[in-house]
């Protein structure tokens, strides 16, 4: 083969690497533009509409206090408001809140300024940790004790019910001392049926008999670990449901080991208004409807009958219900929506424990055929500047989010019917389910970032950036001269390409993450070094310019990929049992080594190959 056929790439190589050029710079492109500071009001509940008429009102409230604003977006049933200077959207934050009351969630954010079209293209920027946006953290500890608590207190009932059902006698059923549940006998024979019957009925329970009339049942391993998995997911569903409210974007919710919680909320300040939010107490209670009076003639006159209250549904319509309640929400166990075998209707089915459903069943035996209404009840804390200083005030919310005819005698089982659609059955199913916290949790770390602090991090992470290319260009230019021109080239492609892949993954990127970028351009040009060194050593062996670079690439390249792959496993075991920050270092680090072996040995090559190959050379500048 000739010399000057060496070093020659056909024209659809030359394409493909034009081509993913293209694709690393239209997606890295909408990091370009920044974020503004916004106000974002969402509704809510979901009867609350936002419309033009609630711009509208905005624009009043905001053109009152003379609070300049850079634009209003009405998108995706919110209304986002955006500023240029954090502190008017602090203010304008506070006077939407005092102005347009509970109906509406008035969260600040963090807005991308990408232009129309990208957004129109699907495109988005890549996502910021809170050391670069701002924000709070919170690390919760689940107590599991407490979850295995209640679990046992239910079997307490559940035993007794089995006991009473089956017609033995027993003298004392509760909790141990220890733990499981102790029963106690009168004699031998009935804790032995006890014991029969309770292995047929419970089977997962483990039976022992630590007295000669006393049965003791535990749980298993198996159990335990489930019941374990359950709270935690349970509280990680529930918690999310209650971040919604802040109107947070991008927030992490995540489990951390087998009981805790991580949560983060970028763009939120207020630290006492996430915690009153996350720890927020919820129940539900089931009541019967009044039938003999007028709901809308007594939401009129304001004359409620004496043993009935007034609610409103989340439509706002009144609804009358009895004072008497049949059942509170503690009592529910598990809820799933589905559909009515008879009619095919959404409907929710509940599961009781073993209190509860004796309760339930004694309630509802007698009023079949009537109505029944479901109250959801929130406790909540409000924090509201006033004269300066933040003031606390308490709030409940009742509301009836359902009301149903009580088909047949309701037990341990029973089933939730009139819904309008599967989406209402499942959005009840999950406040049945996910309405109050199932496990007590405690925060054990937190931590606030201002959006200041975070600014300075994007800063100075971006000049540490800057700064390396310049000094990995001038060092690389100045010892390889036309060689390390290409060599920077590349390295600047690669910085590309690795944005690119951030924003694509719609990947979340740290403080850490922009050292991962930093310790990537480093690694990056070692691959252009060992080339440049390579093919440096065939010209002083004598071989001709287009058989060195031909020597260099080629047998360089083996010693490249055997050091970025092991950098690589090193990158996926940090992934793998890293957590946080040492995660967005990994996958940063695992991005930059992938696009750093595409620029640096195919990028590279094609601009040198462009440049030198198919020609006679005398000279190499490198």
């Amino acid at each position: 083969m000739s010399t000057y056929t060496l070093n020659q790439y056909p024209w659809w190589k030359y394409l493909l690497i034009g081509l993913v050029m293209l694709w690393g710079f239209i997606f890295a492109l909408p990091n370009l533009f920044g974020e503004d500071p916004a106000v974002q009001i969402s509704g809510a509940r979901e009867h609350v509409t936002i419309d033009a008429s609630l711009q509208n009102r905005v624009v009043g409230l905001l053109s009152a206090e003379n609070l300049p604003y850079k634009r209003l977006e009405l998108e995706d049933s919110r209304l986002l408001v955006r500023f240029t200077d954090p502190d008017e959207q602090l203010k304008a934050a506070d006077i939407l809140k005092d102005r347009l009351g509970r109906d509406y969630i008035v969260a600040l954010n963090l807005a991308s300024s990408e232009p129309g079209f990208l957004r129109a293209l699907g495109l988005s920027p890549m996502y910021l940790g809170l050391d670069l946006r701002g924000g709070v953290h919170f690390l919760m500890q689940v107590d599991m004790d407490a979850t295995l608590k209640q679990v046992e207190e239910s079997y307490v009932e559940e035993i007794r019910a089995q006991l009473r059902s089956e017609k033995i006698f027993y003298t004392s059923v509760g909790r141990a001392a220890s733990d499981g549940v102790l029963a106690e006998f009168k004699d031998a024979a009935e804790r032995d049926k006890a014991a029969q019957a309770l292995h047929k009925n419970l089977p997962t329970l483990q039976q022992d008999e630590p007295g000669p009339l006393s049965l003791k049942l535990t749980l298993g391993e198996p159990e335990i670990r489930e019941k374990r998995d359950f709270a935690l997911q349970q509280n990680i569903t529930t918690l999310r449901n209650r971040v919604n409210e802040l109107g947070v974007a991008e927030p992490i919710i995540q489990q951390q080991g087998n009981d805790r919680i991580v949560v983060q909320l970028p763009g939120v300040q207020d630290t006492a208004r996430a915690k009153e939010i996350l720890g927020a107490t919820a129940t539900l209670e089931f009541r019967l409807a009044d039938e003999e009076n007028d709901w809308y003639q007594a939401e009129s006159t304001k004359r409620i009958p004496l043993n009935s209250r007034l609610y409103k549904d989340r439509e706002g319509r009144p609804v009358l219900l009895q004072k008497r309640v049949m059942l509170t929400g503690d009592s529910i166990v598990d809820a799933a929506s589905g559909l009515d075998s008879q009619s095919g209707s959404p409907a929710v089915f509940v599961t009781l424990d073993g209190k509860g459903a004796k309760r339930f069943e004694d309630a509802t035996k007698d009023n079949i055929g009537k109505r029944m209404g479901v109250v959801f009840i929130e406790n909540k804390t409000e924090t509201k500047r006033v004269d300066g200083e933040l003031k606390k005030t308490s709030y409940t919310i009742e509301e009836v989010i359902n009301v149903a005819t009580i088909r047949d005698r309701l037990s341990r089982r029973f089933q939730i019917t009139g819904l309008d659609s599967t989406r209402e059955a499942r959005d009840l199913a999950l406040l049945l389910r996910a309405g109050a916290l199932a496990s007590p949790i405690e925060i054990i770390e937190e931590r606030t970032v201002g959006p200041s602090a975070g600014k300075e991090n994007i800063d100075q992470g971006f000049r540490a950036a800057m700064l390396s290319l310049v000094v990995i260009a001038a060092f690389m230019i100045g010892r390889y001269k036309w060689f390390g021109g290409i060599a920077t080239a590349a390295l600047a492609a690669n910085v590309v390409l690795i944005i690119a892949a951030l924003s694509m993954l719609q990947a979340t990127l740290t403080l850490p993450g922009i050292a991962g970028i930093v310790l990537t351009m480093g690694m990056a040009v070692d691959a252009n070094v060992l080339i440049y060194e390579r093919i440096r050593e065939e010209l002083r062996n004598g071989n001709t310019p287009q058989a060195a670079i031909h020597a260099g690439f080629d047998r360089a390249f083996d010693t490249i990929i055997d050091s970025n792959l092991t950098t690589l496993i090193a990158a996926i075991m940090l992934f793998g049992f890293g957590t946080g920050p040492i995660k967005g270092f990994a996958v940063t680090l695992s991005i930059g080594i992938l696009t750093s072996m595409f620029t640096a040995v195919t990028g590279s090559r094609a601009l040198v190959n462009f440049f030198y190959g198919g020609r006679k050379l005398q000279t190499l500048s490198v």
